[in-house]
């Protein structure tokens, strides 16, 4: 018996899936957003995300909730495909908007002031 006891076992588990999740979101999020950010109208939101998600202030458990939003934004693959027309980022849209939703007390004026200096910048270049 290796003495580790079923919740710490689970524990390592979910500290291992949500460094892939960060590893995931960092290498594919801003090539995804500077390709369709003048077509997402919640794009404001999703930085807002980003940036409390990678916030070392911001609590586990809401990083965790949040990355796997923004994984799911960044996933080349999603129950409707992102080239639909006007329907392709509905579920993005819908998932993001859960995850706000579930950690809205832990978002934060700087986090969305740096989304809006983010987006500034995207759309000056």
């Amino acid at each position: 018996m290796s003495g580790e006891t079923s919740f710490e076992a689970d524990l390592s588990l979910d500290v291992a899936k949500l460094a892939r999740d960060e590893a995931y979101v960092r290498r594919g999020f801003w090539a995804k957003v500077r390709r369709v950010a003048a077509a997402l109208p919640f794009v404001e939101d999703l930085l807002t995300a980003y940036y409390c998600a990678f916030d070392r202030a911001t609590p586990r458990h809401v990083q965790a909730a949040l990355l796997g939003a923004l994984a799911y934004f960044v996933l080349p693959f999603d129950i409707i495909p992102d080239m639909l027309p006007v329907l392709g980022y509905t579920d993005d849209a819908a998932v993001l908007a859960t995850a706000l939703k579930l950690v809205a007390s832990h978002i934060r004026p700087e986090h969305r002031a740096a989304a809006k200096r983010a987006l500034a910048r995207e759309l000056n270049e």
